[in-house]
Order: C-alpha cells, then sequence, then structure tokens
C-alpha cells in the first residue's frame, strides 16, 4: 500500500523535556489512525510536526511521499488539519471565513463559495450569516474549524478531539462525513481521549507513551499481542476493548489506590 504518513526516528526536545523521542510511525494511504496516548505524552506535539507547524528536534518526516522540511507548501496544500486550538478569525462570518480558507488553498472565487455554502448547510451553520465567529458557541466554531479543514479536499485530514464540544447530533454528521472520505481513499489521523470513538472509527491506533511510541498496529494485531502474552485465546467477556488494550500497554488500570477521606 502506498504510505501516507512516515516517521523516522523524529524527536522533539523543549529544554531538558524530550516530549517526543525517536518515533517511527507508520500510516498507510486510507487508513482511519488513531494517535492515542495518556496527557502529555507528546500527541499534540506529534501533531504539530506532522503538519508542519513544529519543526523537529532530529529526524524526519514524510508526507505523501514529500519530504515535510523540504516541501512544506506542497505538503501544507495536500492536508486539512483541526488543531487542538482551533485557531479561527473571529471578526469574520463563517462564510467569510470559509471563503478566505478556499482562496488561500487556490480554489476559484466561484469554487470556493459553492463549497462554502455546501459546507455550511452541511454543518448547519447557515441559519446565522451575519454572526462574527466570535460568537458561535465553541461547538460551533468546531464545526467551522472541520469545514475549513476539509474545504479543498485534502488527502490527509488531521484531528486533534474533534469531537470535543460537539453535541451528539453534529457528531454523528462528522463521523459520517469523514466515513465518506475514508471511502473515497483519503487518510484520517485522529487524537481523542474519548477510546470508543476510536475504536468505532479507527482501523489502526498507535499509542505514545512518555514520548515514546510503545504500539502500533491494527485493533486485531493489538488484541491478539495481548492475549497471547496473557495466555489467552479470548477474555471471558469476549474481546478486549481499545480501553483494556491501551491500558495493558501503558500500564494503567481502572481502579484507584487512593481515595479522598472526605468522600466517604
Amino acid at each position: 500500500m502506498e504510505t501516507a504518513i512516515r516517521t523516522e526516528d523524529v524527536t522533539r526536545r523543549f529544554g531538558e523535556l524530550v516530549a517526543v523521542d525517536h518515533v517511527n510511525l507508520t500510516v498507510e494511504a486510507g487508513q482511519f489512525f488513531g494517535f492515542l496516548g495518556p496527557n502529555g505524552a507528546g500527541k499534540s506535539t506529534m501533531i504539530k510536526m506532522l503538519t508542519g507547524l513544529l519543526a523537529p528536534s532530529s529526524g524526519n518526516i514524510n508526507i505523501l511521499n514529500l519530504d515535510l522540511a523540504s516541501h512544506p507548501v506542497e505538503v501544507k496544500a495536500s492536508i486539512g488539519v483541526v488543531p487542538e486550538g482551533l485557531a479561527l478569525f473571529g471578526r469574520l462570518t463563517a462564510s467569510e471565513y470559509l471563503n478566505f480558507v478556499g482562496r488561500m488553498y487556490g480554489l476559484d472565487r466561484a469554487t470556493a463559495a459553492q463549497r462554502a455554502q455546501e459546507l455550511l448547510e452541511f454543518m448547519q451553520l447557515d441559519d446565522r450569516p451575519k454572526t462574527l465567529v466570535t460568537d458561535f458557541s465553541h461547538g460551533m466554531q468546531k464545526k467551522l474549524a472541520m469545514a475549513a479543514a476539509v474545504i479543498h479536499g485534502p488527502k490527509i485530514l488531521f484531528l486533534d478531539e474533534p469531537f470535543e464540544g460537539v453535541d451528539a447530533i453534529a457528531a454523528g454528521t462528522l463521523k459520517a462525513m469523514l466515513q465518506r472520505m475514508i471511502a473515497r481513499g483519503a487518510t484520517i489521523f485522529l487524537t481523542s481521549h474519548v477510546l470508543e470513538i476510536v475504536e468505532r472509527l479507527c482501523s489502526h491506533v498507535a499509542i505514545i507513551s512518555k514520548g515514546q511510541l510503545v504500539a502500533q498496529g491494527s485493533l486485531e494485531q493489538l488484541r491478539a499481542g495481548i492475549e497471547a502474552r496473557q495466555g489467552v485465546t479470548a477474555p471471558s467477556d469476549g474481546k478486549l476493548t481499545l480501553e483494556e488494550i491501551f491500558l495493558d500497554i501503558v500500564g494503567g488500570t481502572r481502579e484507584t489506590e487512593r481515595e479522598l477521606t472526605w468522600l466517604g
């Protein structure tokens, strides 16, 4: 299969802190890929490097068979990003913002306007044409950020917690859109703390812990590896969930050894 994302010993340091430590990651084209890890594990730092927002301290990043350091403009023209902080232009209306983003990606004026209108209708943001983005709710801003990320038809879509603050109806709409993108050959790179969503959407995952990649593969491969190590063919209550896989790999546990005395 064609490789969409490949990293070779990618490392990022912030002074004495090694946020990402010699990560070798491979994502094949057409995969719905989940990138998981505890808080502070290096997920957002990794996404910033993969999308050209942050340079690695060392190592190489290849996106769509292009070296990111040598071809930053070509790579950025082929990807879409919904970042952790959204980074929207609050003093524009939603239509003005999407038209601006479309033009920045090289769409002609008519195409940008047509796609902007279609996206506003699809995201159910077309009923407040004069409202500024800064006056949108967080969920509405998240949908607008998603619309901006796909207006140019990206080959790879990077999503950092895309469903946070989005209501159930909107989340269902976004999930259906993402599945259609996968069906058309796009690659999606998703980070989320909601493991049920990742398990339902993603075919392959990687897990990062303390800056190091500790697991990578399909859900079936990770599940089989844990079951083989535990010496069982299947748990008594059925196949291992992604939550159980994640906790086993990163060394977590559902129970806490400490209690708050004042809660009784």
